[in-house]
């Protein structure tokens, strides 16, 4: 997860004190590129009502285009990979709804699931192309 904040940071700007993902201690929230972006880690979301999933691993906070993108990282075995990737999208789905009436943006879930031995879906290279 270390690693995926990490290249995330260095996509959108944000100055690291470190130069490899190993090195790299994440912060809880994070601004780049003069203000336009924010990087939330490992934070609650704070809603109106009471929402049972409201933590999320990563936030990516576009507040030039106004969106907001959720990533979740799980880990496992490889004939569960497809249901892991259905249950973290229903999971998450009472949050997205809460967060866009909330906060009047677009939101969207990036779940990225790995299997155990390396497995990934193909629909995986889709929700990280949504990151730009």
């Amino acid at each position: 997860m270390c690693s995926l904040h990490f290249n995330i940071c260095k996509v959108k700007g944000v100055k690291l004190h470190n130069k490899h993902c190993y090195d790299h201690v994440p912060k809880p929230v994070v601004t780049g590129r003069e203000g336009k972006v924010t990087l939330l880690w490992n934070q609650h979301v704070r809603t109106d009502r009471t929402i049972p999933n409201n933590k999320a691993h990563t936030i990516i906070c576009d507040n030039e285009k106004g969106k907001r993108m959720l990533t979740y990282v799980a880990i496992s075995g490889d004939r569960n990979v497809i249901t892991k990737e259905a249950k973290k999208i229903l999971k998450y789905k009472y949050l997205i709804t809460e967060i866009q009436r909330t906060w009047n943006v677009k939101a969207k879930v990036i779940p990225v699931i790995i299997g155990a031995t390396g497995t990934i879906l193909k629909s995986l290279t889709q929700y990280l192309s949504n990151i730009p």
